[in-house]
């Protein structure tokens, strides 16, 4: 088979869109990631959180609806928005790393032995930042290097819940933490690449978004 026809393994675009064949773009694949934490607990370094990764669950994002009631119908508009919690789950070690840094977060937000709790957000608050990777995994400065294809910054975050799951003598599965994570707001980096990205909009002077012009 001539290597020419892969250009064809694609859907076919309008010419006037894109040439007639293209190859088919390399998809980001959900296993090449990292999640690192910063500002979380007390104890610095947090990279052993970063290598107990199991899974996490990327942000997800809705809007309010506005409903205006009108003539002989209705229109829809967008109101304030809100940011899901993430998940995240950790394997624990047998040094109680994670456990121990799970710990100084929830301490730092709610101190449970003196029942006594922060003063203010910005005394217990992290950045989560969800990294997906080219795959590469060499020595840092090297062309086989990982490279970091896109991130997800989360800002204002704090440990909704810890959940320490169950022992179980029916299974060799390691044992886990599962915490999930709420923050105020979320911006994709680099620039250009997401949200956060500056757009330009069309002025309309009609509730609907229509243009004037």
């Amino acid at each position: 088979m001539a290597i020419s026809t892969l250009s064809r393994l694609t859907v076919p675009l309008d010419s006037n869109a894109s040439a007639s064949t293209q190859g088919l773009l390399m998809p980001k694949l959900q296993y090449r990631f990292r999640v690192s934490l910063e500002n979380f607990g007390v104890s610095a370094p947090t990279t052993e959180l970063t290598k107990q990764v199991v899974d996490v669950t990327r942000p997800n994002v809705s809007f309010e609806q506005i409903t205006l009631d009108v003539y002989n119908s209705k229109v829809y508009l967008a109101g304030k928005h809100t940011w899901e919690p993430i998940t995240l789950n950790l394997r624990e070690d047998a040094s109680n790393n994670v456990q121990k840094s799970v710990g100084e977060q929830l301490q730092k937000q709610f101190d449970f032995f003196e029942q006594a709790s922060a003063r203010s957000g910005q005394d217990y608050k992290f950045v989560t930042r969800i990294e997906i990777l080219d795959g590469g995994n060499g020595a840092e400065g090297a062309a086989t290097a990982a490279n970091v294809l896109e991130t997800f910054e989360l800002y204002g975050c704090y440990l909704e819940s810890a959940n320490y799951n169950q022992l179980a003598y029916a299974t060799s599965d390691a044992v886990t933490v599962a915490l999930t994570i709420r923050y105020d707001n979320a911006i994709q980096t680099p620039q250009g690449t997401g949200l956060g990205t500056a757009v330009g909009r069309a002025i309309g002077t009609a509730a609907t978004g229509v243009s004037s012009g």
